[in-house]
């Protein structure tokens, strides 16, 4: 048997002549020991493939570090500065961890907006996430009217949160819908929602769990109607009920899910701006690390040095609990 058709029976990709049936690109090699036989190697990537595969992973690495990445660092490197960003960047602007050091001991607003954003994630995580888990299996069930529902439900989702935050402002006003329900529009009994420092912060919550309660439905319907229902089955057949078979059978089944909204929850939480800052500016009890770094960096103080230096606590407050999270739950799989 000739090197030529020894070549094309392992080649998986068709005959060796290089037809229309071998997508594969193909060179011809001297074959070693017989300079007078030629070999035909095959490739799977063809150079039209290789470009447009540089292109699809190039383009969108380069966006990522010259959007995401340099901006990040160069936060990192302007914390350490007093820089306004007016005059240029001289070795003059150094001040080391003198921004730091105002933060944690001086700033009267840092710790506030640290208290807010913890709040932030507890509300979230411990009444919106499962009450967008338990719309989930109530719509999994196949009920009447389930598609209207998940309609219902995601609408919030669409709507962008500065959306979201007008909506909700309307609905707090003193003579909106939530004051007329409660029949206290009156002056002797009005409840000033978003004015109270101690009420405003609860507000908004409702206001981000609206929206937060529909994109985790979202997620966990999508996992659950990836589940094999053999596993329900057999659980029904073993005598489960259905909160045993949720629990003991679905939700460990369901543990890609678990992590993805776990992730969402906290970034949900730690990036909150625009509902608060549509409302009062993030003012008066609804401060947030989010809007104190717009604050100092885009305002008349022009403290873009000050600025990112709580940039810098707001992405370590959020990197540090999603890796050890991630970390862990990677370390149990492969276990």
């Amino acid at each position: 048997m000739s090197a030529e058709s020894r070549t094309g029976a392992s080649a998986p990709y068709g005959p060796a002549t290089g037809g229309a049936d071998a997508p594969a690109s193909k060179r011809r090699r001297r074959a070693k020991g017989d300079p007078g036989r030629e070999r035909v190697e095959f490739y799977l990537l063809t150079r039209r493939d290789k470009v447009t595969l540089t292109l699809m992973v190039g383009i969108p690495t380069i966006l990522c570090l010259f959007f995401i990445w340099l901006p990040t660092l160069a936060s990192v490197l302007l914390s350490f500065t007093n820089w306004r960003g007016i005059t240029p960047l001289t070795a003059d602007n150094i001040v080391g961890f003198k921004n730091y050091v105002t933060l944690f001991t001086t700033y009267p607003f840092f710790w506030p907006a640290v208290g807010h954003n913890i709040l932030w994630l507890v509300v979230l995580t411990c009444i919106a996430t499962p009450i967008g888990i338990l719309l989930a299996v109530l719509l999994d069930r196949e009920m009447r009217g389930t598609r209207v529902y998940q309609s219902a439900f995601f609408i919030p989702v669409v709507l962008s949160l500065a959306v979201v935050g007008f909506i909700w402002e309307q609905m707090y006003t003193s003579q909106g819908f939530i004051n007329s329900v409660l029949g206290r529009t009156g002056q002797d009994n009005l409840i000033d929602w978003l004015g109270d420092p101690n009420l405003n912060i609860w507000a908004v919550l409702v206001a981000a769990s609206w929206r937060h309660v529909g994109y985790i439905m979202v997620l966990y319907l999508s996992g659950l109607k990836s589940v094999d229902p053999t596993l329900r089955e057999a659980a029904a057949i073993d005598g489960a009920n259905a909160r045993q078979t949720f629990f003991r059978v679905i939700f460990p089944v369901m543990k890609p899910i678990n992590i993805v909204v776990v992730v969402v929850t906290v970034i949900e939480s730690l990036r909150a701006f625009d509902i608060a800052y549509i409302i009062n500016r993030g003012k008066n009890g609804l401060e947030l690390l989010s809007i104190l770094i717009t604050n100092n960096s885009i305002s008349e103080a022009n403290l873009i040095g000050f600025g990112s230096a709580i940039a810098v606590v707001l992405l370590v407050i959020s990197l540090v609990p999603i890796v050890i999270f991630l970390n862990r739950q990677f370390r149990q799989d492969a276990a």
